[in-house]
């Protein structure tokens, strides 16, 4: 069970010491892990306001009914009729904007909502909300790392899915389809992605799974990520259809290499920016290095994305709890790419990895 007041004081607490005197979060993830739950974000200003004493939403009358269903917090509503201005203004008593010097913004919220509050700030200085509440929710507590778990091993299946499905004439999306039917019999709450590249396609890191029908001689670079239980999975194998060339082994093997450097390597204390070093090293010593062309990894959790990013120039500590990506790759214009991606959690003395799968190419045969 997740406690949510706890979590509130504790983000109360870093305010003090960061001389915040609010936080604004809108309906996100944010808002989520504050709460454990948010509304439904639209064009209509919504807020969750926590100061160091005190908290309180702005929320447009069509949801409050929900809202209230949901969460037990102070709350000033308004109708489309009226707009939101005397609401927050009602707000602005309540929790006192005219002592507030510093507030902290969630990056995410739309920019018209930061400006309709800022507007009623007095010339606060602004600040983004990771820099507070980031720091925190990359901390996973145990009940998230189960649900992480949970959501690596649905992965996993989708993956098998996705390369039973692999046969010359297939498409990209096809095989996309297969790992989505997979998660959503899984019963997840939303497939985030399917990115399948096959053959050249596979060179574009984020390529748009395409028509392209598969053919032998193509490796297939199949990333898949999906939301069940407010948490994020995301996993990224190798599959390739036909006997795989020599050219496709090695670099597939330099691609394990530098998985395994930087897993490797990782422990409490460690600067984030030597994992990304560990991979980027063998890499280059392949001679690939100028083929290696993004970070080592990102955080997960209630977002696909979140800190920590595992990149070169991250000097950030690692610790207990924190939950990233490693999935170092090289991307061969015209010819393939090779990406391997595992989810892993610092532990006392180094990584434990959610996903079970080996990341050996799967070969599907010619057929």
């Amino acid at each position: 069970m997740i406690d949510y007041t706890a979590r509130r004081t504790v983000i109360r607490e870093h305010m003090a010491r960061r001389g915040i005197d609010l936080l604004a979060v809108w309906p996100s993830e944010n808002m989520t892990y504050l709460l454990g739950w948010h509304s439904h974000p639209d064009e209509r200003p919504c807020f969750f306001l926590l100061t160091p004493r005190g908290e309180a939403m702005l929320m447009p009358e069509l949801n409050a009914e929900e809202a209230r269903a949901h969460l037990n917090v102070s709350m000033e509503t308004y109708a489309d009729a009226e707009g939101p201005a005397e609401a927050l203004r009602r707000l602005g008593a309540q929790l006192h904007f005219g002592d507030v010097d510093v507030v902290a913004l969630d990056e995410t919220m739309r920019t018209d909502f930061s400006l309709l509050l800022l507007e009623h700030l007095d010339d606060a200085r602004p600040l983004a909300a990771t820099e507070l509440i980031g720091g925190v929710r990359m901390l996973k507590e145990d009940v998230e790392v189960e649900l992480i778990q949970q959501n690596a091993a649905t992965a996993d299946r989708a993956m098998q899915a996705a390369f039973a499905s692999i046969r010359p004439g297939v498409s990209e999306r096809d095989i996309g389809q297969a790992a989505r039917q997979a998660y959503e019999e899984a019963g997840v709450d939303k497939v985030n992605f399917t990115i399948i590249g096959a053959g050249p396609n596979g060179a574009f890191p984020h390529h748009a799974t395409s028509r392209k029908r598969v053919e032998e001689g193509d490796a297939i670079v199949i990333d898949i990520g999906a939301r069940k239980d407010g948490y994020n999975s995301d996993v990224t194998r190798m599959a390739f259809v036909g006997t795989p060339s020599q050219h496709y082994l090695e670099v597939h093997a330099v691609v394990e290499q530098a998985v395994q450097a930087a897993l490797g390597v990782i422990r409490p204390g460690l600067a984030a920016r030597e994992v990304d070093r560990a991979a980027r090293d063998v890499i280059t010593a392949a001679g690939y290095g100028e083929y290696f062309v993004h970070r080592t990894g990102h955080g997960l959790g209630l977002n696909g994305h979140e800190p920590p990013y595992i990149t070169s120039t991250n000097e950030l500590a690692l610790e207990k709890g924190m939950v990233f990506s490693v999935e170092p790759g090289i991307y061969l214009p015209g010819e393939f790419g090779v990406r391997l991606e595992e989810i892993v959690v610092v532990t006392e003395d180094g990584a434990r990895i959610f996903n079970g799968l080996p990341r050996e190419v799967f070969v599907a045969e010619a057929r």
